[in-house]
């Protein structure tokens, strides 16, 4: 998902284009202070529509690479991840194959071995998730500041006066219902496209949205003894 500051510029956005209030508050410039920033086209239309913000987003060619470069990025980490779990797992399986005929001594250091493996484990995935979502959020908002000014001019040229976001259903989102003729996100993608002159990524390349990497979670079987906590991450949509 895209982090809540860029969920914040989205809601911005939105309310501006439904009082079209983008075109009535930008500065007027003078011969002595030209604004350097090109006038926002009128939002005079009476139609309504909707568009997928998020998946404009992921969809875009910009979108599909970075964040496909973005999970290329962790794979090394989540496949240090993995590795840690694995042995997690191999320890818990030994603690109850074996725990029985163990001394008391080598039972209680084989469970305090597990217990601090899970604790480096819960704490590396934790912060390897906080990373990938405040990096992905990174790559949402600076694609969302540049698609703006697209959807604007969209919006003006096509006679919209209201455009409401579907990235959230009813009732987390604004929208009951929408039919897919007043769904303008797939034409947005594409004028993107063509105006970040991005290449489409090659097939199969297309990246989706994600909270998080994908450790492997330890089996959440249980020793006689008090045993670690299973390991709980959030993993990326697929």
């Amino acid at each position: 998902m895209i982090s809540k500051f860029v969920r914040i510029i989205l809601a911005m956005f939105v309310s501006c284009l439904t009082f079209a209030a983008l075109a009535q508050t930008t500065p007027t410039a003078t011969p002595d202070a030209p604004s350097a920033t090109p006038a926002t086209p009128p939002i005079t239309g009476t139609r309504v529509g909707t568009i997928n913000i998020e998946q404009a987003i992921f969809a875009s060619n910009e979108g599909r690479r970075d964040f496909e470069n973005l999970g290329k990025k962790f794979e090394p980490k989540q496949n240090e991840l993995k590795g840690l779990s694995d042995e997690i797992e191999s320890l818990k399986k030994q603690l109850n194959t074996q725990g029985e005929k163990m001394n008391e001594d080598a039972r209680g250091a084989l469970v305090k071995q597990i217990e601090t493996k899970q604790k480096s484990f819960d704490r590396a995935a934790q912060d390897a998730k906080e990373e990938f979502q405040a990096q992905q959020g990174e790559i949402g908002q600076r694609i969302l500041q540049k698609m703006v000014p697209v959807i604007q001019k969209y919006v003006s040229e096509n006679g919209f006066g209201l455009l409401l976001d579907t990235s959230q259903p009813w009732p987390q989102g604004p929208v009951v219902m929408a039919g897919p003729a007043v769904d303008i996100t797939q034409p947005v993608v594409e004028a993107y496209n063509a105006q970040s002159g991005v290449p489409a990524p090659a097939a199969g390349g297309a990246a989706k949205p994600a909270s998080g990497i994908r450790p492997a979670t330890p089996p959440a079987s249980k020793p006689a003894t008090p045993a670690p906590k299973p390991a709980t991450t959030t993993p990326p949509k697929q």
